[in-house]
């Protein structure tokens, strides 16, 4: 019998993870780079950079980062052959590929994608994966979320990654497109907010989108500040002390007014003697779910409509790839769609 590798992935455009059946799990940074030159290829000795790596030699590269707002690029060849990088790295970590470990004969992989992912995307990520998995199922990221919480009925998630906030409503079963949205108000959207005001009040500070990406993921915060925020930053070459809290608060609320919305909405929406559960039952989730008083900010909002609780995943690295993997162990066989 052929041995068969489940595995659940959760593509993401700041992070990706995998989780496999043969209980092996891991997260990269979802960037590939290629050395840019004769001399880049001297220093780094490799081919391809993947995850922390790329980043860290990213003067060296010409770097990628395949996906955006959720979605795969599609159009630059190099973006292609990033995400296909990137998966083969992801399932070589797992076992996949030889690499000392044996290979599965039958790999079968559950892929999350943002709610609102278009078919054509859907086409795109399925071609990427030919060759590289044997049997594939593409589902909702907020809905894997949900399958690895058991969260199954009368539950709201709210995943909130870098690319893309995603919403979905568990009523029982697979949801429809009705149950779900997809936000482009994100990680991504908060951190190119902040540069934006940190340049403006420190026109003379240089500052990158790392930078701010690494203090958001430090300071973030929504309402009244914990503590004042100082970071360093070069002035003229000078590592200078800068005052961000302001301009962390006003970066990180950007994201409070559409997902408040799109919460209120979706709950309006469900049969109404199922609504007050479904408010007692909301799950904050992704790295975005970790921003400081996010899930009392939500609560507070749910008042206008009757009050509700919502929680917080506090480690949600593998949320997303755990609910896949369970997915993957419990799909049918006609489930699948085979790629092989």
């Amino acid at each position: 019998m052929a041995e068969i590798l489940h595995v659940g992935i959760d593509l993401g455009t700041s992070r990706s993870a995998i989780s496999g059946s043969n209980g092996e799990r891991f997260v990269v940074d979802s960037y590939v780079g290629w050395p840019a030159d004769m001399v880049a290829k001297k220093v780094l000795k490799r081919a391809v950079l993947i995850g922390h790596d790329a980043v860290s030699n990213r003067t060296m590269l010409d770097l990628h980062r395949p996906l955006e707002r959720g979605l795969l690029k599609e159009g630059s060849e190099k973006d292609v052959e990033a995400v296909r990088e990137l998966l083969k790295h992801l399932l070589g970590l797992v076992g996949v590929s030889n690499g000392g470990k044996v290979a599965a004969s039958d790999v079968r992989a559950v892929v999350g994608v943002p709610a609102a992912a278009l078919r054509t995307n859907k086409q795109y990520l399925r071609n990427s994966m030919k060759g590289i998995v044997d049997s594939l199922l593409i589902v909702s990221e907020p809905f894997a979320v949900a399958y690895g919480l058991d969260a199954l009925l009368h539950t709201m998630i709210i995943d909130i990654g870098a690319g893309t906030s995603d919403f979905c409503v568990m009523r029982g079963r697979y949801p429809t497109e009705e149950d779900q949205r997809t936000l482009t108000v994100a990680g991504d959207s908060i951190d190119a907010q902040l540069l934006k005001l940190v340049e403006e009040r420190y026109p003379e500070a240089n500052v990158t989108i790392f930078m701010v990406r690494e203090w958001k993921e430090k300071h973030s915060f929504v309402g009244k500040a914990p503590e004042k925020i100082v970071v360093t930053a070069p002035i003229k070459g000078v590592p200078t002390e800068l005052d961000i809290t302001k301009e962390m608060k006003a970066a990180c609320e950007s994201l409070l007014s559409p997902v408040i919305e799109t919460m209120l909405d979706l709950l309006a929406r469900v049969e109404p003697e199922f609504q007050e559960r479904v408010r007692n039952n909301i799950i904050l989730s992704g790295g975005g779910g970790l921003i400081r008083s996010l899930p009392q900010a939500l609560e507070d909002a749910l008042k206008q409509v009757g009050g509700g609780a919502v929680r917080c995943m506090q480690d949600p690295v593998f949320v997303g790839s755990d609910g896949g993997l369970a997915l993957a162990l419990d799909a049918p066989d006609g489930d699948w769609e085979k790629l092989s």
